[in-house]
């Protein structure tokens, strides 16, 4: 049974506030950057909240990611434009970018916006939700290095590539945000701190043979050159349509490292990741109150739907909007990544929270 520790909300956010500050962000932008993290695992994306913080401790402190780096604009005509991050921080960068498309959006019907020289920005679902929470359709993707190996290969070449859609606001906002993988790699760094398996036929060897080992997986993605990879979402091979996963990471691709002009999955080393964000205003479509009681209407009817092996029929959102109201002043995190933490404070000589000394290490996570 792997173990979890629940850490506090209110301490963690003071705690990974001071940490960023040390590494030279503002005090507002490294509270935001908190915030944005802590969203994640309230939700229960543990793939890229507290876990997800060992790699930015490592790009920060090696210059990968430059705090004091600011947005500017490479071009910007009409409903669209182009954003050059310069090497900064994801979240920070991605804020302004869909600040802007929201903005065109509300002047021009539609804003899409996408950005080259980014770092990685957290979840997708976060940066789609900031436009649905303003009565918007919210749209937003990412490259990321080479991860999923195209259909019939056994070399990544492509990012995990997700897509996040967002529309509607209150308990029925429907949120969906996934990969174009089959999972992130989040998922797979996960499974290697709770030494778990593959349970799925999430990655391929250089063969092209299932592997379920998490640990000796992660070897072969963190290789260099890279061998193996995830698959596209439907899986290796035709069989289950893999093709089709493979054919969305393309259009991600597209959409993020084509149309901003920066680098491709293919090419990227770590850094200068590029995203897309749209922000599509409703008024024409009968504006978003009206909008948004259709799509909870379906919503509903779906979620009415008779279930066939006793799980209940959901819609994309429900299960993180259930774990945000179950994980209201606290989150579950990783014995591992709780030591991990730990030392990151240590490094940037912060001081962990009192309350951090007395937590007992339990688990699963609720």
């Amino acid at each position: 049974m792997s173990q979890y520790v629940r850490v506090g909300i209110e301490a963690l956010q003071g705690f990974l506030s001071a940490v960023f500050e040390r590494r030279g962000f503002s005090a507002p932008d490294a509270g935001f950057i908190a915030e944005t993290l802590i969203d994640a695992d309230r939700r229960g994306i543990a793939s890229h909240g507290m876990q997800r913080m060992a790699m930015y401790d490592h790009k920060l402190r090696h210059g990968m990611i430059d705090p004091a780096a600011q947005v500017s604009v490479v071009s910007d005509i009409k409903a669209c434009a182009v954003l050059d991050g310069h090497s900064g921080m994801g979240q920070l960068i991605s804020r302004d970018a869909m600040k802007l498309a929201i903005t065109k959006a509300q002047e021009h019907g539609i804003g899409v916006v996408s950005v080259r020289d980014s770092n990685h920005f957290g979840t997708a679902g976060y940066w789609a939700r900031m436009a649905a929470n303003q009565g918007l359709i919210g749209v937003a993707m990412t490259n990321s290095n080479p991860l999923t190996a195209p259909t019939h290969a056994g070399l990544p070449a492509l990012g995990s590539n997700p897509i996040a859609f967002a529309v509607g606001q209150g308990d029925d906002q429907f949120v969906y945000d996934a990969a174009t993988s089959t999972v992130s790699l989040g998922k797979i760094e996960v499974l290697v701190k709770l030494g778990e398996p593959i349970a799925g036929d999430w990655a391929v060897d250089e063969h092209g043979a299932a592997e379920h080992d998490s640990a000796r997986m992660m070897g072969k993605i963190s290789a260099s050159p890279r061998i193996g990879g995830l698959t596209p979402l439907g899986g290796s091979g035709e069989m289950n349509a893999g093709y089709k996963g493979y054919g969305l990471n393309m259009i991600v691709e597209i959409l993020t490292g084509i149309l901003s002009g920066g680098v491709l999955s293919w090419d990227m080393k770590g850094q200068h990741i590029c995203h897309c964000f749209a922000a599509i205003d409703l008024e024409a479509f009968g504006g978003a109150q009206l909008i948004g009681e259709r799509v909870a209407e379906l919503s509903a009817r779906l979620r009415a739907l008779p279930s066939v092996d006793g799980h209940p029929v959901l819609v994309a959102g429900d299960k993180e909007r259930e774990a945000a109201q179950n994980n209201e002043d606290s989150i579950p995190v990783d014995a591992a990544t709780f030591r991990q933490l730990i030392t990151i404070g240590e490094r940037a000589n912060v001081s962990v929270p009192q309350t951090w000394h007395s937590n007992q290490y339990e688990g699963p996570a609720q």
